[in-house]
């Protein structure tokens, strides 16, 4: 997955900021006091960018949100070097996402008691993937699609259950901030609340007309949207091979879609040659790692705007 990228270098935020800058690829030792050194605030470690929000509009300035990933590389398949990995286990609250996302957490020794899995309040909601695809592409290099489906906060109303996780874990910890953290979730379930029915007012002109998606990243958002979906395994800034093209033909025979969902804006040859066979392309940025402005929410609320025509289009 290429993930939506960005080209800041966010490596730890505080509380009150959406994204900072920084350095590149390499985890910032800003980020990881010393061994034993004492913090102004409790430290919660997160693994991707979604629970970084969802952990500073809760949390406010009670605590401190560390996300050590690189912003060059997709979280999904990050594995952190000895630094971050140290950085996790002397947190005092890690958040990992579920559902596979955070595969390398399975080859590392934490902290079992401030370890909170967010999506497994739904883990009965997961979505298995048949088969396994394995490609190589980016700083993460070959990785593979396959087991269950992980971006789970696609699904707003999944990813409302991922921040009510994160409120029960800061409350349960800390509890003399109990009324802060309340405040910051109320104000998230709200602005979350609304962009759902956003979503949902503008899923109803959908006509169950047939969709294509570049990687298979949007399976939680199709079934909560009732897609006609199907995936291809391509990447935005690779010229996809004569024999992916070919496949796609086939695709296209028996479902013929006029719309491509990509990660990110794909190449300007690979738009004109998708042209050529009717199929326009929108982007739909999932989020993964920090946004080079704004935050999931705004990134989410203009992904929907993207989708406008995407949903509307009359054959």
């Amino acid at each position: 997955m290429s993930g939506f990228r960005s080209s800041r270098g966010a490596i730890l935020i505080a509380f009150g900021a959406v994204f900072a800058t920084g350095c590149g690829s390499e985890t910032d030792p800003s980020a990881h006091p010393p061994r034993g050194a004492k913090r102004e605030k409790p430290a919660v470690y997160v693994v991707n960018y979604p629970l970084q929000y969802f952990a500073q509009r809760i949390g406010g300035e009670r605590v401190e949100v560390v996300f050590p990933a690189p912003a060059d590389e997709d979280p999904a398949y990050w594995q952190p070097d000895d630094q971050a990995t140290s950085g996790f286990q002397e947190a005092d609250l890690i958040l990992l996402n579920g559902a596979s996302y955070d595969a390398w957490t399975d080859r590392v020794s934490l902290p079992r008691l401030r370890v909170v899995n967010t999506s497994r309040g739904f883990a009965d909601q997961y979505i298995p993937i048949e088969g396994q695809i394995v490609h190589r592409h980016g700083p993460e290099g070959e990785h593979a699609h396959g087991g269950t489906a992980f971006t789970t906060w696609l699904d707003p109303r999944l990813a409302l259950q991922q921040a009510e996780a994160i409120h029960a874990a800061l409350s349960q910890r800390w509890p003399e901030h109990a009324a802060d953290f309340a405040a910051g979730f109320e104000s998230l379930r709200s602005d979350w609340q609304a962009f759902d029915a956003e979503l949902t007012a503008l899923h109803a002109e959908y006509k169950n007309e047939p969709l294509l998606a570049s990687h298979p990243v949007y399976q939680y958002l199709a079934r909560r949207c009732g897609w006609n979906l199907h995936s291809v395994h391509w990447e935005p800034d690779e010229m996809p091979e004569d024999q992916q093209w070919q496949q796609l033909q086939e695709t296209l025979e028996t479902h013929p879609a006029q719309w491509m969902i990509w990660e990110a804006e794909p190449l300007p040859e690979i738009r004109e040659r998708l042209a050529v066979l009717g199929v326009n392309c929108a982007v739909f940025a999932p989020c993964g790692n920090v946004p080079e402005s704004g935050d999931l929410l705004s990134v989410m609320r203009e992904n929907l705007e993207r989708l406008r025509p995407v949903l509307t289009a009359e054959r």
